[in-house]
């Protein structure tokens, strides 16, 4: 499997943040991730890529997935 550069923009109590991230864990992703609850810089960058406020949302190789799209994450990851 390719290596992809994946950033997941996310809170300490987001369940769905948390279910993105367990996704990626189970299928031996590594992600960078970023609480935008704690850096308001990082929250303003995630806005500018997403075009809104809500978490999560995953950057895979530039490509922007706001919340945990289990479909469009496999589909941007490879995994059949």
């Amino acid at each position: 499997m390719a290596d992809h550069k994946v950033t997941i923009y996310s809170t300490p109590t987001c369940p769905y943040c948390k279910q993105a991230k367990d996704f990626l864990k189970q299928n031996n992703i590594k992600y960078t991730e970023i609480d935008v609850a704690s850096d308001e810089k990082k929250a303003q960058e995630m806005i500018e890529k997403s075009g809104q406020m809500g978490v999560p949302v995953i950057d895979i190789d530039g490509q922007i997935i706001v919340g945990f799209d289990k479909a469009a994450m496999k589909t941007a990851l490879g995994i059949v």
